[in-house]
Protein backbone atom coordinates (compact mmCIF):
# COMPACT_ATOMS: atom_id res chain seq x y z
CA UNK A 1 0.00 0.00 0.00
CA UNK A 2 1.37 3.38 -1.03
CA UNK A 3 0.72 6.14 1.52
CA UNK A 4 0.38 9.87 0.85
CA UNK A 5 -0.15 12.08 3.92
CA UNK A 6 -2.58 14.90 3.17
CA UNK A 7 -1.02 18.28 3.90
CA UNK A 8 -4.51 19.71 4.43
CA UNK A 9 -4.33 18.25 7.95
CA UNK A 10 -0.85 19.58 8.75
CA UNK A 11 -0.23 22.35 11.27
CA UNK A 12 0.22 25.32 8.92
CA UNK A 13 1.87 27.32 11.69
CA UNK A 14 4.81 24.92 11.64
CA UNK A 15 4.65 23.79 8.03
CA UNK A 16 8.41 23.40 7.53
CA UNK A 17 8.71 21.25 10.66
CA UNK A 18 5.77 19.09 9.53
CA UNK A 19 7.42 18.50 6.13
CA UNK A 20 10.76 17.68 7.74
CA UNK A 21 9.05 15.17 10.01
CA UNK A 22 7.40 13.52 7.01
CA UNK A 23 10.78 13.48 5.23
CA UNK A 24 12.03 11.25 8.04
CA UNK A 25 9.25 8.73 7.37
CA UNK A 26 8.97 6.32 4.46
CA UNK A 27 5.72 7.79 3.12
CA UNK A 28 5.60 7.72 -0.67
CA UNK A 29 4.20 11.14 -1.62
CA UNK A 30 2.81 14.31 -0.08
CA UNK A 31 -0.81 14.85 -1.11
CA UNK A 32 -1.80 18.45 -1.87
CA UNK A 33 -5.47 19.45 -2.14
CA UNK A 34 -5.89 22.61 -4.21
CA UNK A 35 -9.33 24.19 -3.64
CA UNK A 36 -10.50 27.40 -5.27
CA UNK A 37 -13.64 28.24 -3.26
CA UNK A 38 -15.85 27.59 -6.31
CA UNK A 39 -15.75 23.89 -7.14
CA UNK A 40 -15.76 23.23 -3.39
CA UNK A 41 -16.65 25.70 -0.57
CA UNK A 42 -13.12 26.06 0.72
CA UNK A 43 -9.83 27.69 -0.29
CA UNK A 44 -6.52 25.99 0.48
CA UNK A 45 -3.08 26.17 -1.12
CA UNK A 46 -1.87 28.72 -3.67
CA UNK A 47 1.19 28.26 -5.82
CA UNK A 48 3.60 30.02 -3.43
CA UNK A 49 2.67 27.71 -0.55
CA UNK A 50 3.00 24.60 -2.71
CA UNK A 51 6.31 25.91 -4.04
CA UNK A 52 7.47 26.15 -0.41
CA UNK A 53 6.28 22.60 0.30
CA UNK A 54 8.15 21.35 -2.78
CA UNK A 55 11.28 23.21 -1.67
CA UNK A 56 11.48 21.45 1.69
CA UNK A 57 9.98 18.08 0.76
CA UNK A 58 12.12 15.09 -0.16
CA UNK A 59 8.94 13.38 -1.33
CA UNK A 60 7.29 13.82 -4.71
CA UNK A 61 3.98 15.70 -4.75
CA UNK A 62 0.56 14.25 -5.54
CA UNK A 63 -1.58 17.28 -6.45
CA UNK A 64 -5.38 17.04 -6.50
CA UNK A 65 -7.15 19.94 -8.23
CA UNK A 66 -10.63 20.70 -6.84
CA UNK A 67 -11.15 23.72 -9.04
CA UNK A 68 -13.03 25.38 -11.84
CA UNK A 69 -11.02 26.58 -14.86
CA UNK A 70 -8.93 23.41 -14.78
CA UNK A 71 -6.52 24.37 -17.56
CA UNK A 72 -5.50 27.55 -15.73
CA UNK A 73 -4.53 25.58 -12.63
CA UNK A 74 -2.77 22.82 -14.58
CA UNK A 75 -0.55 25.42 -16.22
CA UNK A 76 0.04 27.06 -12.83
CA UNK A 77 1.47 23.91 -11.26
CA UNK A 78 3.25 22.23 -14.18
CA UNK A 79 6.63 23.77 -13.41
CA UNK A 80 6.55 22.30 -9.87
CA UNK A 81 6.90 18.89 -11.55
CA UNK A 82 4.60 16.85 -9.28
CA UNK A 83 4.49 13.08 -9.70
CA UNK A 84 0.71 13.12 -10.18
CA UNK A 85 -1.69 15.90 -11.17
CA UNK A 86 -5.34 14.88 -10.91
CA UNK A 87 -8.48 16.62 -12.15
CA UNK A 88 -12.19 16.08 -11.48
CA UNK A 89 -14.25 14.42 -14.18
CA UNK A 90 -17.30 16.34 -12.91
CA UNK A 91 -15.79 19.72 -13.78
CA UNK A 92 -13.80 19.41 -17.00
CA UNK A 93 -15.63 19.33 -20.35
CA UNK A 94 -12.52 18.51 -22.38
CA UNK A 95 -10.99 15.68 -20.37
CA UNK A 96 -8.79 14.22 -23.11
CA UNK A 97 -7.25 17.59 -23.89
CA UNK A 98 -6.40 18.23 -20.23
CA UNK A 99 -4.97 14.74 -19.68
CA UNK A 100 -2.70 15.14 -22.71
CA UNK A 101 -1.61 18.57 -21.46
CA UNK A 102 -0.51 16.99 -18.18
CA UNK A 103 1.25 14.02 -19.80
CA UNK A 104 2.96 16.17 -22.43
CA UNK A 105 4.66 17.93 -19.51
CA UNK A 106 6.01 14.60 -18.20
CA UNK A 107 3.59 14.39 -15.27
CA UNK A 108 1.36 11.39 -14.55
CA UNK A 109 -2.27 12.41 -15.22
CA UNK A 110 -5.03 11.41 -12.82
CA UNK A 111 -8.82 11.54 -12.77
CA UNK A 112 -10.88 12.10 -9.62
CA UNK A 113 -14.39 10.77 -8.96
CA UNK A 114 -16.63 12.29 -6.29
CA UNK A 115 -18.58 9.81 -4.11
CA UNK A 116 -21.72 10.07 -6.27
CA UNK A 117 -19.88 9.64 -9.61
CA UNK A 118 -19.92 6.17 -11.18
CA UNK A 119 -16.75 4.44 -12.32
CA UNK A 120 -18.56 3.80 -15.63
CA UNK A 121 -17.84 7.43 -16.61
CA UNK A 122 -14.21 6.35 -17.10
CA UNK A 123 -14.88 3.71 -19.75
CA UNK A 124 -13.48 5.67 -22.68
CA UNK A 125 -10.72 7.62 -20.93
CA UNK A 126 -9.25 5.09 -18.51
CA UNK A 127 -6.45 4.25 -20.93
CA UNK A 128 -5.25 7.86 -20.83
CA UNK A 129 -4.70 8.07 -17.06
CA UNK A 130 -2.10 6.65 -14.68
CA UNK A 131 -4.17 7.11 -11.52
CA UNK A 132 -7.83 7.23 -10.53
CA UNK A 133 -8.55 8.95 -7.22
CA UNK A 134 -11.78 7.80 -5.58
CA UNK A 135 -13.11 10.28 -3.04
CA UNK A 136 -14.48 8.41 -0.02
CA UNK A 137 -15.78 11.66 1.50
CA UNK A 138 -17.41 14.69 -0.10
CA UNK A 139 -14.51 16.94 -1.16
CA UNK A 140 -13.81 20.26 0.49
CA UNK A 141 -12.89 19.59 4.11
CA UNK A 142 -10.75 17.16 6.08
CA UNK A 143 -11.81 15.01 9.03
CA UNK A 144 -15.00 13.54 7.48
CA UNK A 145 -16.32 10.00 7.93
CA UNK A 146 -15.60 7.31 5.34
CA UNK A 147 -18.36 6.61 2.77
CA UNK A 148 -18.51 2.81 2.55
CA UNK A 149 -20.13 2.64 -0.91
CA UNK A 150 -16.74 3.72 -2.30
CA UNK A 151 -15.49 0.18 -1.63
CA UNK A 152 -17.88 -1.28 -4.21
CA UNK A 153 -16.79 1.37 -6.69
CA UNK A 154 -13.14 0.39 -6.16
CA UNK A 155 -13.93 -3.27 -6.88
CA UNK A 156 -15.72 -2.40 -10.13
CA UNK A 157 -12.94 -0.02 -11.15
CA UNK A 158 -10.32 -2.71 -10.56
CA UNK A 159 -12.29 -5.02 -12.86
CA UNK A 160 -12.33 -2.32 -15.57
CA UNK A 161 -8.57 -1.86 -15.29
CA UNK A 162 -7.98 -5.62 -15.62
CA UNK A 163 -10.40 -5.93 -18.54
CA UNK A 164 -8.53 -3.18 -20.43
CA UNK A 165 -5.14 -4.61 -19.37
CA UNK A 166 -3.95 -1.26 -17.98
CA UNK A 167 -1.32 -0.21 -15.46
CA UNK A 168 -3.43 2.32 -13.59
CA UNK A 169 -3.23 2.96 -9.85
CA UNK A 170 -6.35 3.29 -7.71
CA UNK A 171 -6.04 5.89 -4.98
CA UNK A 172 -8.59 6.57 -2.24
CA UNK A 173 -8.97 9.68 -0.10
CA UNK A 174 -11.21 10.47 2.85
CA UNK A 175 -11.75 9.08 6.34
CA UNK A 176 -9.03 6.44 6.00
CA UNK A 177 -7.50 4.95 9.14
CA UNK A 178 -6.27 1.70 10.67
CA UNK A 179 -9.86 0.48 11.16
CA UNK A 180 -10.87 0.43 7.48
CA UNK A 181 -7.54 0.05 5.67
CA UNK A 182 -7.82 -3.75 5.35
CA UNK A 183 -11.19 -3.48 3.60
CA UNK A 184 -9.77 -0.82 1.31
CA UNK A 185 -6.81 -3.00 0.37
CA UNK A 186 -9.08 -6.01 -0.27
CA UNK A 187 -11.03 -3.94 -2.81
CA UNK A 188 -7.92 -3.41 -4.94
CA UNK A 189 -6.81 0.05 -3.84
CA UNK A 190 -3.09 0.69 -4.40
CA UNK A 191 -2.60 4.01 -2.63
CA UNK A 192 -4.30 5.88 0.19
CA UNK A 193 -4.40 9.51 1.23
CA UNK A 194 -4.61 10.02 4.97
CA UNK A 195 -4.68 13.34 6.74
CA UNK A 196 -6.26 13.52 10.16
CA UNK A 197 -5.26 9.96 11.09
CA UNK A 198 -1.56 10.57 10.42
CA UNK A 199 -1.25 14.15 11.66
CA UNK A 200 -3.20 13.53 14.88
CA UNK A 201 -0.88 10.66 15.81
CA UNK A 202 2.10 11.11 18.12
CA UNK A 203 4.39 9.26 15.70
CA UNK A 204 3.80 9.72 11.97
CA UNK A 205 5.87 6.67 11.03
CA UNK A 206 3.86 4.38 13.30
CA UNK A 207 0.62 5.66 11.75
CA UNK A 208 2.02 5.11 8.24
CA UNK A 209 3.15 1.60 9.22
CA UNK A 210 -0.36 0.74 10.40
CA UNK A 211 -1.76 1.78 7.00
CA UNK A 212 0.79 -0.36 5.18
Amino acid sequence: MLVAPSMLSADFGRLKEEIEELNRTDCDYLHIDVMDGHFVPNITFGKDIIKTIAKYSKKKLDIHLMVQNTEFFINMFIDLNPEFLSIHIEEEKHINKMLHLIRDNHIHPGIVLNPHTSQSTLEYILKYVDLVLLMSVNPGFGGQNFITSTLEKAIKLKEMIKEQNLQCLIEMDGGINDKNISMIKDCGVDMVVSGNYIFSSKDYQIAINSLR
